[in-house]
């Protein structure tokens, strides 16, 4: 059965933005203008007929990689569990992954990709499997820190669910080391964390970490 579960819902505004960010036509255009002039100095022609465009289509390709800052209402909908007012009453845990994300680094603006795997032990309430990929994009199609993502969801799922435990992992190759600075090659960065039951119970973070693929 569905709830609007009204405590949740007012802890996840807090957390999870959902009004959607206006930039007027002609702030648009003056960025296209800006962006125009880098490139020109960076040795783009921006005068051929590939090219001509690309600033307009490089501003919206920044909006649509960020609609993350527009947020998610759709989140907001949870469902009631059998655990009716019973504080010690739990459901088995959840894992959903791999969920393939894409972000932007907020230092230099490069791109990080990766995987995420989220887990959770419900109490009251569950959320759609479908809405842990949702979360996962509002916190990622940002400009973002892979650190702080991680924090994002936990505490987005801790408002919205107030679940007896909740885990993240991410793991994500970033372009600014790839490209730029030590130039390492493909390298993979691994985030992890642990809240309420998976904070004090080995056996869970094992079973989590098991179904991530990794080895505890």
């Amino acid at each position: 059965m569905e709830t609007n579960h009204t405590h949740a819902q007012r802890d996840s505004h807090s957390v999870i933005a959902v009004e959607k960010r206006q930039i007027p036509a002609d702030q648009i255009h003056k960025f296209e203008g800006y962006m125009s002039e880098i490139f020109s100095a960076l040795g783009m022609d921006m005068e051929t007929p590939s090219t001509v465009d690309t600033p307009k289509r490089y501003i919206q390709a920044l909006i649509e990689a960020t609609d993350g800052f527009d947020g998610d209402p759709k989140l907001l909908k949870t469902f009631r569990t059998e655990c009716r007012g019973e504080p010690d009453c739990r459901i088995s845990q959840l894992i959903e992954g791999p969920i393939r994300f894409h972000s932007l680094c907020e230092h230099h603006v490069f791109p990080f990709f990766g995987r995420a795997y989220i887990g959770y032990i419900a109490h009251e309430h569950i959320i759609g499997l479908s809405k842990l990929t949702r979360l996962v994009r509002l916190f990622t199609h940002r400009f973002a820190v892979q650190e702080r993502i991680g924090q994002q969801v936990a505490d987005s799922l801790e408002a919205m669910l107030e679940p007896h435990g909740v885990a993240v992992y991410l793991e994500a190759q970033h372009m600014c080391v790839e490209m730029r600075g030590v130039r390492e090659a493909a390298p993979l960065t691994r985030t992890l964390v642990w809240r309420g039951n998976y904070a004090s119970d080995a056996s869970l973070r094992s079973e989590f970490l098991a179904a991530c693929g990794l080895k505890n």
